[in-house]
């Protein structure tokens, strides 16, 4: 099935490709606005700053086709910073606004704690979603990250992680979901995680909550 991995010069997209191949999708990196539309599905990856990522999708115009595939009903996978960009905005070194795809807003993690937040760490599933189908209560999946989303829709949290606090690490409404970890790097879970999100992209569906 033909997978968008969006281009926008925000992290290395190498390891995210090869995940999504491991479980038998069709991947290809683009910012071909023609090569986004004929997708079954679309990635969106990222590492660094909120700012940055959404300013770069701005000047290579990917903004009105990640806006149409979205309303499309396409399966729509935000991971990481692409996670956090499908909120409405971020106060990451000042306050801007992000896709919009999901109400909530991002913040950095309170003092006190060890910034980035790095490592192994728990996922609390609150809710079933064929996303985390036939994944474990407790499992394991690797984190970089120093800001998180705050006051989303609970409906929309499907797991939390504890890091000082709890915080969405799995969200889905629809066809939207993101992934506050990394699941190219969180080994055979994460693997799982994109199995089933493959699965979800062969069936067509749209299952949320």
């Amino acid at each position: 099935m033909k997978t968008a991995v969006l281009d926008y010069d925000v992290g290395n997209l190498a390891s995210v490709l090869q995940g999504l191949k491991s479980v038998g999708l069709d991947p290809y990196v683009t910012r071909d606005i023609q090569e986004i539309r004929a997708a079954r599905a679309v990635v969106l990856p990222g590492v660094g700053a909120f700012a940055a990522g959404m300013d770069n999708l701005k000047k290579y115009g990917l903004l009105p086709a990640i806006s149409e595939m979205a309303e499309r009903g396409v399966p729509f996978l935000g991971i990481c910073l692409g996670m956090q960009l499908l909120f409405e905005e971020s106060d990451e070194h000042g306050r801007y606004a992000g896709l919009s795809l999901l109400p909530g807003r991002v913040t950095r993690f309170p003092e006190g704690l060890k910034i980035p937040h790095m490592g192994w760490n728990t996922l609390e599933i609150k809710q079933a979603h064929p996303l985390l189908k036939n994944i474990d209560q407790g499992s394991y999946v690797y984190f970089v990250h120093s800001y998180y989303v705050k006051s989303c829709d609970a409906a929309h949290v499907v797991s939390t992680t504890n890091y000082g606090l709890d915080f969405p690490a799995v969200v889905c409404f629809n066809n939207i979901m993101g992934l506050q970890f990394h699941p190219e790097k969180s080994s055979r879970i994460g693997l799982k995680i994109l199995e089933n999100f493959g699965e979800m992209v062969r069936n067509g569906s749209n299952t949320g909550n």
